[in-house]
């Protein structure tokens, strides 16, 4: 009886097998006839595709150091270098002639006067032109031990620092009452909500920059997606191991999470204003992210007005929000990807949206126990006061 019952197992076992086999196999037949045969309505094209995606420009001693890649469907050759509408000599390496998603630098020696714009123009041999400018001529930084640390600093003090001091407003947020705190919860939903839209923002600005064949609206969204229903889902199992206790630190957490993401975007922003010779842009920048992330420091810790954490939990929220700006810096200064940083972007408005799901959940639950109603005024235009705030303060780091 056991002999037929695993019989009838492995039939069944290679029946399923065999109905996946099946189409996988005309699939396969189908691309390949595709691909020797054509299509049937095949035509040349009226112009050349080719796209050359510029992905970064050093400004060195003697010239300029270029980055591209190839990201059209047809191999691309390089005929024709200018420099401010004049044709220059340059170097490619391994070759002018770039084959599908290969990747080259183009060494241009040229006499770049400090501080001056300078464009830089590509030439293929179809004549078809890709354009890049170096908006304010001075040497690139060179990765080293001293500038890692100075941006470094930079980082300290646009993250770890205004989100710290943010924090110790606790001391006084502890005096009031629950309709208080519950206004102070609905203020923090407020930052979050226009940081939100203003990471999207930023995200769809960075999008713009890279090459179109990475579709980096796609990244944007499907990143923040991901990163919502994936916190989502671990909040949840946390939350069942903790027989539905949700504490007001571990949403905290969850709050200087998705925060420290977005300040990576920020630091993005600062590494590559100094590495593009944007000095006194970066300067300011700094100062502006340093005032506009007090406020996030102030909403993380209106999730802990019931608890009563050790010095050493603010130290650890403070680093946790703080710190990616850090990481943030150091990328945008040395090695700033588009792509990537629009994945990180994305991935942070995810963490931010579900921290907003996580506060408003645990703001109806606790005006329920407390017989309190959920969406009261005070509740509302604390909403609205928060955005207000993050709107205010934008204007420190918009340009």
């Amino acid at each position: 009886m056991n002999h037929l019952k695993s019989y009838g197992k492995e039939k069944k076992a290679s029946r399923w097998f065999l109905t996946a086999l099946l189409p996988s196999g005309l699939l396969i037949v189908a691309l390949s006839l595709f691909f020797t045969l054509g299509i049937g309505v095949e035509q040349d094209p009226a112009a050349p595709i080719e796209n050359v995606s510029i992905k970064r420009v050093e400004v060195v001693q003697d010239g300029f150091v270029l980055d591209v890649e190839n990201v059209g469907p047809e191999d691309v050759t390089i005929a024709m270098v200018m420099v401010n509408d004049a044709i220059w000599n340059a170097d490619f390496q391994p070759s002018n002639k770039l084959a599908r998603f290969e990747s080259g630098k183009i060494y241009i020696p040229y006499p770049w006067v400090y501080g001056e714009p300078h464009r830089i123009k590509l030439m293929t041999a179809n004549a078809i032109a890709f354009e890049t400018e170096v908006p304010v001529a001075q040497i690139t930084p060179v990765p080293s031990v001293g500038l890692f640390a100075k941006y470094a600093i930079i980082g300290l003090y646009v993250g770890v620092v205004p989100v710290g001091l943010g924090l110790l407003w606790y001391s006084f947020m502890r005096n009031f009452s629950r309709r208080g705190i519950h206004a102070m919860l609905a203020l923090t939903i407020g930052l979050l909500v226009f940081l939100v839209v203003d990471t999207f923002e930023e995200g769809l600005e960075i999008a713009g920059e890279a090459a179109a064949v990475y579709q980096g609206v796609s990244v944007l969204f499907l990143g923040g997606l991901l990163s919502f229903l994936g916190l989502v889902a671990f909040d949840q199992y946390n939350e069942r191991k903790q027989r539905g206790n949700h504490s007001g630190l571990r949403t905290a957490y969850l709050l200087s999470s998705g925060i420290g993401l977005h300040n990576l975007g920020e630091g993005l922003a600062i590494g590559s204003a100094f590495a593009l010779g944007e000095g006194a842009l970066g300067t300011f920048l700094v100062i502006g992210f340093t005032l506009h992330n007090i406020t996030e420091g102030i909403g993380i810790a209106a999730p802990l007005l019931n608890e009563k954490p050790k010095a050493r939990t603010f130290l650890s929220l403070a680093v946790i929000a703080g710190a990616p700006a850090i990481i943030g810096t150091w990328i945008g200064g040395f090695a700033f990807s588009p792509i990537l940083a629009t994945l990180f972007l994305g991935i942070g408005a995810g963490a931010i949206i579900q921290v907003i799901y996580v506060i408003t959940r645990h703001l109806f639950k606790e005006s329920n126990e407390w017989k309190l109603p959920s969406v009261s005024w005070l509740n509302v235009a604390s909403l609205f006061v928060g955005i207000i705030i993050m709107y205010a303060t934008a204007f420190l780091v918009k340009f």
